[in-house]
């Protein structure tokens, strides 16, 4: 057992809603930042770890703060998981106050990072997730950590690496077939914020613009910049605006009106910062990315 600081050894007391302390099954303790390293965390884990996951489906993930619950899983964890490129910018001082001495896994690293604009963007962009090529090098980060805590389970942790890795090569080779049956001069993207980066550049697609011109959700919402994305639509011929399922629809929907173009919204929205819940068309990895191929196609074909 890790030693806990007083805090999260007061918090253990109290139970954590089975996320960490005072739970004893056999398998290892892991902790996950978002809901896609938890995903690819389970994948290559499998039955050896039991995975807490701190920012829950469908809760945007840039300006999360963590509850009492997140500490006490984090101290108790043998493997904290996280995105990295500042996706978590609350996760240092969570670490801290709770005291955490186990593996930490950065499943960026590897990863070629996309540049962003501006000094709040000087981290890069966080959304690596969304190349299926870059999901290859976190599963193997993940892989390396789990080993790291877990030597004698090393086998079988790569055997699902391997599994999972066939996976996304096979969405890979999907998303690519898909996209090329969007006509050239149709492939045109607009969204809520700057979270498709590396789909776009991975398939193919030209970025017309979003409404919130930044990597992170939570910078300021500005009418001159929405004012010339409704421009560059109209320049463009683009076809459609597309809302994100961890953001407010109404601003798409107010763009897309202004631009007279069609918007993609409600169940129809992209999965962008988060998974969706169990049971929805974006609740793993592989799903969410199915159903955001599927639903840029059907509206720009």
């Amino acid at each position: 057992m890790l030693a806990l600081t007083p805090l999260v050894a007061a918090l253990v007391g109290c139970g954590s809603d089975g996320a960490g302390g005072g739970v004893s099954d056999g398998r290892m303790p892991v902790v996950a930042t978002t809901s896609q390293v938890a995903d690819f965390t389970r994948a290559v884990g499998g039955d050896l770890v039991r995975v807490t996951q701190i920012v829950r489906p469908g809760v945007d993930p840039h300006d999360y703060e963590p509850a009492p619950a997140d500490l006490a899983a984090i101290g108790d964890a043998k493997v904290l998981v996280q995105n990295g490129v500042g996706l978590e910018s609350w996760l240092d001082d969570t670490i801290d106050a709770a005291g955490f001495d186990g593996v930490r896994v950065d499943a960026s690293k590897g990863v070629t990072i996309r540049v962003g604009q501006g000094d709040e963007e000087k981290a890069g962009d966080p959304h690596i997730w969304h190349n299926p090529l870059n999901a290859k090098i976190m599963v193997a980060d993940i892989e390396r950590g789990l080993t790291a805590a877990e030597p004698a389970a090393a086998a079988r942790f790569h055997a699902n690496r391997v599994a999972y890795d066939a996976r996304l090569d096979a969405l890979d080779a999907d998303i690519r077939r898909q996209i090329a049956t969007i006509p050239p001069a149709n492939r045109e993207l607009v969204t809520n914020h700057d979270a498709f980066g590396y789909y776009v550049d991975r398939y193919g697609l030209t970025f017309v613009g979003s409404i919130i011109p930044s990597f992170d959700t939570s910078a300021e919402l500005s009418g001159s910049n929405i004012r010339k994305l409704v421009a560059r639509i109209r320049q463009t011929g683009t076809k459609a605006v597309f809302s994100e399922s961890s953001l407010p629809p109404r601003t798409a929907r107010t763009i897309a009106d202004e631009a007279g173009v069609h918007v993609e919204a409600g169940e129809s929205s992209l999965f962008g910062d988060s998974l969706g819940p169990t049971g929805s068309d974006g609740d793993t990895y592989l799903r969410m990315e199915e159903h955001n191929t599927h639903t840029i196609v059907a509206a720009l074909r």
